[in-house]
């Protein structure tokens, strides 16, 4: 079964967190950084929202990170 949107939203905020609090940033200054504002960072890491890949792309590169994307094949249950 796959984790639903607001599970996934989370967890990719939580690893936007942990990463700009890795680098030491605030939020504003992570919003800086990648030509947001501060609110929107704030609701990306409490899972709130869920950015597009352009976005993603400017928040990886502002926190000095890749940004991989994966699709794996589902595995069929015996």
């Amino acid at each position: 079964m796959q984790p639903s949107e607001p599970v996934l939203a989370k967890h990719l905020g939580q690893l936007v967190h942990d990463r700009r609090a890795a680098l030491g940033l605030s939020q504003a200054e992570l919003a800086e950084r990648c030509g947001m504002k501060q609110p929107q960072i704030s609701r990306i890491e409490g899972g709130g929202t869920v950015p597009t890949i352009p976005l993603l792309r400017r928040l990886a590169d502002a926190l000095e990170a890749e940004l991989t994307i994966e699709l794996t094949p589902h595995t069929d249950a015996a």
